[in-house]
């Protein structure tokens, strides 16, 4: 490959060999491109993604209309560590919930996200409704 960098994808998924995915591959295709997710646990990663790479029109773009906030600012200086999927549970054909936690420091301070989040698939997208947090 002549002078093109493949870098990790920050949602950490692994591929079959359980190396680290490339991030067109993966979330990069959803972020960069109009495809959509096709599973609630493929857009909770690209959402962490695009919190990594601080992507705020895609992360508005897949909030669900009835819950997303009308202006989405991010928290300045926040390092993100990692993300770890702990579970992701298909309720039916239109409704998932992905349970995770996000690692980040902000202020040299660690910090844990863990959230049980809800999505639904309407149009043949999945959107981000909520989430409570463990």
């Amino acid at each position: 490959m002549s002078g093109v960098t493949v870098t990790a994808c920050p949602c950490g998924r692994t591929d079959a060999r359980g190396k680290a995915s490339a991030f067109e591959a993966c979330c990069g295709r959803y972020l960069d491109h109009d495809t959509p997710a096709p599973d609630a646990e493929s857009l909770m990663r690209s959402r962490y993604s695009a919190f990594v790479l601080e992507r705020v029109a895609y992360l508005q773009s897949s909030w669900h209309a009835s819950t997303r906030p009308a202006d989405l600012t991010l928290e300045p200086d926040v390092k993100w560590l990692g993300l770890d999927v702990k579970r992701h549970r298909v309720i039916d054909a239109d409704h998932a919930e992905v349970e995770f936690v996000a690692r980040s420091r902000v202020a040299g301070r660690g910090q844990r996200l863990h959230e049980s989040s809800r999505f639904v698939r309407e149009g043949g997208r999945w959107f981000y409704v909520d989430g409570d947090l463990k």
